[in-house]
Order: C-alpha cells, then sequence, then structure tokens
C-alpha cells in the first residue's frame, strides 16, 4: 500500500509535467479560448434573457378643441407618459392653424400625429365618398403645411356593429365597408399618409370578403396598423383578446396597439379602469406590454382617451377649457 505522501507527490509530478494541458498551452491559445468563451456566454445571455419591454404608448384625443389653449400641458404629459403617438379628432371648429402648432410641438418631442375621424355609417356605400373626402383634406393639409407641421398619418374609427342594419345584414355590411376601406386606403397612399383602423377584438371571427380568411386579417394586410378595442381591466385579458391579430401582424410584418379603456361605460365596469386606482392601472398596462413584447407586431399600449387619462394621473382635476373660464 502507497503512502499517502508517495501518492500526493506523484499527482504533484503529474502537475508539473503538464497533467492538466492547459498550463501547457501557448498563450494565444488560452487567449483565443477565453475569448471563445466569452462569446458563448455572451450569446447565451442574449438568448436567455427577456426581451426589453416595448414602453411607446399611444392615445385617442377626441375634443380636438383643447389643443387651442392647452398644447403645452397636452404635449408635456403626453411625453411623461411615453406616448409617441397621438390619435387627433380633426373638426371644422378647430383652425388649421391650431392644428399646425400642435402637430409641430407634438414631432419636436418625438410624438407622431395622425388625424383621427369616422362614423358608424361610413361603413356604408352610400357614405364611402365622406371617408375619402376626409382623406383629401388632409392631404390638402399636409401640402400646405411645413414637414413638421403635417399629419404622419390618418385613423379610421368606423364602428356599423353599433347600427341595427349590422343584426340584419352583417355580411353585406362587411362587404360594403371593406369596398369603402380599399378606396380609402389607396387615396391615403398617393398622399404617403401611414394609414390605421381601430377595431374591435372579435373580428378574427368573421370571414373576409369572399371568405377568404378571417376579417382581421384581411383589414391588418390593407392596413399599416390597427389599434385592437381589447378593453377589459385586466393586462392578461387585454392581451389574450388581441394574441390572435397580433400573431396575423406578426406574419404580415404589421404593427399592432392594444387598447385600454379608461373611461365610463355603462357596458360594465369589468370593460374598463375607470373606477381603479392608478396603481392598479399602470401595473396591468404593464403586464399587457410584457405579454404585447413577445410579438414583433406590438407597437405600444393605445389609451382611451387622452382627457379620462389626464384627470386620472391628477387626482380627478379636469381641464379647463375655453368656454368653462
Amino acid at each position: 500500500m502507497l503512502k499517502k505522501d508517495s501518492v500526493n507527490g506523484k499527482a504533484h509530478k503529474r502537475l508539473e509535467r503538464g497533467g492538466y494541458a492547459w498550463n501547457t498551452w501557448p498563450a494565444w491559445v488560452k487567449g483565443s479560448t477565453l475569448i471563445v468563451i466569452f462569446v458563448l456566454l455572451l450569446i447565451l445571455y442574449f438568448m436567455l434573457r427577456s426581451p426589453e419591454v416595448n414602453e411607446n404608448k399611444a392615445t385617442w384625443l377626441w375634443d380636438a378643441s383643447i389643443i387651442e389653449e392647452h398644447t403645452d400641458e397636452i404635449v408635456t404629459f403626453l411625453t411623461e407618459q411615453k406616448v409617441n403617438t397621438v390619435f387627433l379628432q380633426t373638426k371644422n371648429s378647430v383652425s388649421d392653424e391650431a392644428y399646425r402648432h400642435f402637430n409641430a410641438q407634438a414631432q419636436a418631442h418625438q410624438i407622431s400625429v395622425h388625424a383621427l375621424n369616422g362614423h358608424a355609417d361610413w361603413a356604408y356605400t352610400e357614405k364611402r365618398e365622406e371617408g375619402t373626402a376626409w382623406i383629401e383634406w388632409v392631404k390638402t393639409f399636409n401640402e400646405e403645411a411645413a414637414p413638421e407641421e403635417q399629419f404622419a398619418g390618418v385613423q379610421f374609427d368606423v364602428e356599423p356593429y353599433q347600427l341595427k342594419r349590422w343584426e340584419r345584414e352583417e355580411s353585406a355590411v362587411i362587404d360594403e365597408w371593406s369596398e369603402n376601406m380599399e378606396e380609402w386606403i389607396q387615396a391615403g397612399a398617393e398622399g404617403n399618409l401611414y394609414m390605421s383602423a381601430a377595431v374591435p377584438f372579435w373580428l378574427d371571427k368573421r370571414e373576409a370578403p369572399g371568405g377568404k380568411g378571417t376579417f382581421s386579417r384581411w383589414i391588418i394586410d390593407k392596413f399599416d396598423a390597427i389599434a385592437i378595442m381589447a378593453y377589459r381591466d385586466s393586462g392578461q385579458q387585454m392581451y389574450d383578446l388581441s394574441k390572435e391579430e397580433l400573431g396575423e401582424a406578426d406574419e404580415l410584418d404589421k404593427k399592432v396597439w392594444i387598447g385600454a379603456e379608461l373611461g365610463h361605460t355603462e357596458e360594465g365596469e369589468h370593460l374598463t379602469f375607470f373606477r381603479k386606482n392608478v396603481t392598479n392601472l399602470e401595473s396591468e398596462m404593464e403586464i399587457a406590454a410584457e405579454l404585447g413584447t413577445k410579438h414583433s407586431s406590438f407597437a405600444g399600449l393605445a389609451i382611451h382617451h387622452y382627457e379620462v387619462w389626464h384627470e386620472k394621473m391628477n387626482d380627478g382635476v379636469p381641464l379647463v377649457r375655453k368656454e368653462e373660464k
């Protein structure tokens, strides 16, 4: 039986003679090996880490009259809330100068402004020209404005399912609606406008015109982006209502905003964050954003709408309008 010292001595000699090859490798080999190991670990890190959450937001601003006196306040709030897109309703009672000023101020803060309009009956053939005329108005506005004062795009909010005819002639309405959208998209493309549409979450359960695929996929394919009215008081549910459209948009290389409702509704408290506190709102929005970020198509959350959002974030204090002074 070998003595302990004898065994240790032999092991020590093996180390001295290069029993572990590393000790005998040239310096350049050691250096190259360490670099390879480092690169492999770096690749593994990026493969395993969670993607950075897309915190971008959009919002609808329906009462455009407030931009005449509150542009600075609005833009400051939007910047603080990481909003990079505003859907701003256009109306004859607001001057072109007010729109130009607001657009320029927003763009100076990296906020894109999209003209917003639409009526439920714009889905009907006889109302097609109203939508087209509005697109032409936006194009003319942009032609007469400086680059920083222009609208970056337009958003249609057309909801024919609010009208009684939808219950009787849903398929016919979808056919007329789709034909109208094709004309509007063509008109918008001629003006180099980014085209989007606000849509309900359930269009993936309706057939596209001609029965080829879902109506949601048809719309996503035609437009540059959609905003899904996935109104629930849960971030998980907001995502669940949107994931089919997000998947379709992933395949089509288009963009999707997931909508969140903050206003009062008679349709059920589970559809809105109206009675939720700010902490709950922000927590649920973070959940929706984290889930949405898994999709390349996710453009961010779309908050409906600016005025109630501003009021909620300012302890219930509403904006003071000109006529209220």
